[in-house]
């Protein structure tokens, strides 16, 4: 990690500061900032950045309170619509694996390979959308009607699998269906990175990532309720009844969420002015410049280029992608837990209390990340207990042991996951386009895991499925050393901001300041 050349830094710094200026080419009017090629690494950071007028002779204890009362207000207006929105997002796309214990693959005539197929074309479709979605969201700035047209895409989608009569519809059906759920998950992180501070991101991260876990617990009992009281109700099979309501409640949900959700700070319209200055000066203190403020700044290519050229957006990558190969497991774990022996109906309840510890230790875990401020370890830390849980299922089929490994696997590796994506935002959070085509590039190649993943869960592996549980068990050990090796990076970054050096993707120092009071979290 040598210093930067003072050449390349003129022209990163150009790069960055291209992203605040309107298409007049025109800059904000504040003393810093700059559009010339002389530039300089301080003028990252606009000088003079000036609270709103009624903020600066308050206390911070009256602030403190307006604070409170702000993200209260925050809260109660997106967190219960992105959670619902989530879950159901989690139902419809890993339904296919309940479906499964439901007679889909003796109705459709499929093979294991092509049942396989079909739970693995999804991320085919899921990957090649997340970074033209996010980045579309960045420049749309309404997320508030994207993200719920796109759900009712997907629910309608989702209740036309009912239809399907061979593995070819099955295949098409499934591959839009994650074409246009790509949409939500990387464009919700992103929303969320919109409206919350570094600090608060990790638990805002675990109260969406707890749609996943409790769709998780909630698709194993709906499925057990449906696969036992409507099997043949109206001359329709127990699978095609969970297609179709869980796509109809969709669609409904969606169009609910149309008058819930905000947009971002600066343009909605159900904050006070007084509240909505506040949301984005604290955004502003949190890492140093404005964030989301109009259409016109949100350039596609820039903010992916910027991405891109930044060597952190690899090394988290290749943490993410890690910690969700290892829990690939969870796209099949319906057909894990039935090697235990029990019948369908029990199979799908014992599926339940894995996610409901999963919720748990995710929301503990998360929370005391936020409160300390800390990352590494709580990434670290589950994913050493997961290698331990995977080395119990690698090595014994007694029933006992194994379902303790199947309790362990679930909250392991999504508590580390959910702080690992609180990491991206924090390591990467200016500009917002950067940001945006980050969290969508980072969290698709992530995915991949799951395209390949498939096919380690064939039929003929059971009970044990010891290739997929040592490949998971391989997999968690890799993101210990790449979460380890990112820290190392980053307090090295940290130690060059404490000497006023540049540090390229920073909040570098202004003008006359001989250092940044920014600092990456690790």
């Amino acid at each position: 990690m040598a210093d930067i050349p003072v050449s390349e830094r003129k022209s990163d710094v150009v790069e960055e500061n291209r992203l605040r200026y309107d298409d007049s080419g025109s800059a904000d009017e504040k003393p810093g900032s700059t559009k010339t090629e002389d530039a300089t690494a301080d003028s990252i950071r606009p000088e003079g950045l000036q609270p709103p007028e009624f903020l600066r002779n308050m206390s911070a204890e009256d602030r403190e309170v307006l604070e409170v009362a702000l993200k209260r207000k925050i809260d109660a207006r997106l967190l219960p619509a992105v959670i619902i929105m989530y879950i159901l997002n989690y139902i419809d796309r890993n339904n296919i694996a309940a479906a499964k214990l439901a007679g889909i693959e003796k109705d459709l005539n499929l093979t294991s390979t092509e049942y396989q197929t079909s739970v693995s074309i999804l991320f085919v479709g899921y990957l090649l959308m997340q970074i033209p979605s996010n980045l579309f969201l960045n420049k749309l700035g309404k997320p508030a009607i994207y993200l719920p047209t796109c759900m009712i895409i997907w629910g309608i989608i989702s209740a036309a699998t009912a239809a399907c009569t061979n593995a070819a519809g099955l295949l098409a059906v499934r591959f839009f269906l994650g074409f246009v759920e790509a949409a939500y998950f990387p464009g919700c992180l992103y929303y969320l990175s919109c409206w919350y501070t570094r600090k608060e991101l990790g638990f805002r991260t675990a109260i969406l990532y707890s749609g996943a876990l409790i769709s998780g617990a909630f698709s194993g009992l709906i499925a057990a309720g449906v696969r036992y009281g409507m099997d043949g109700v109206r001359g329709i099979s127990a699978w095609q009844w969970l297609f179709i309501i869980e796509g109809v409640a969709t669609v409904v949900i969606a169009f609910g969420c149309f008058f819930v959700l905000p947009n971002f700070p600066r343009t909605t319209t159900w904050l006070t002015d007084q509240e909505r200055e506040l949301a984005i000066w604290r955004l502003e203190e949190d890492i140093g410049e404005d964030d989301w403020r109009g259409s016109k700044e949100q350039t596609f290519w820039q903010g992916a280029k910027l991405a891109f050229t930044d060597e952190k957006t690899y090394v988290l990558m290749l943490l993410t992608f890690c910690i969700v190969a290892s829990g690939t497991v969870t796209n099949f774990f319906p057909a894990v837990v039935n090697t235990l022996g029990y019948s369908p109906t029990i199979t799908l309840l014992l599926t339940a209390p894995p996610y409901v510890l999963a919720v748990i230790v995710t929301y503990l875990n998360a929370t005391h990340a936020d409160k300390t401020g800390e990352r590494y370890w709580h990434i670290v830390g589950p994913m050493s207990v997961a290698i331990i849980t995977y080395i119990i299922a690698a090595t014994t089929t007694a029933i006992g042991p194994r379902y303790f490994s199947m309790m362990l696997m679930v909250p392991t590796v999504y508590s580390a996951f959910v702080v690992a994506l609180a990491w991206i935002s924090n390591t990467m959070p200016r500009p917002p386009a950067k940001r945006a085509a980050a969290l969508a590039f980072i969290n698709a190649v992530s995915n991949c895991s799951s395209i390949y993943a498939s096919y380690m869960y064939p039929n003929t592996a059971a009970p044990a499925y010891t290739t997929a549980m040592v490949v998971n068990c391989v997999t968690a050990v890799i993101s210990v050393l790449t979460a380890t090796a990112m820290r190392f990076i980053l307090v090295r970054l940290n130690k060059k901001l404490e000497r006023g050096e540049y540090v390229k993707g920073a909040i570098n120092a202004q003008t006359g300041q001989t250092a940044s009071d920014f600092r990456f979290r690790i």
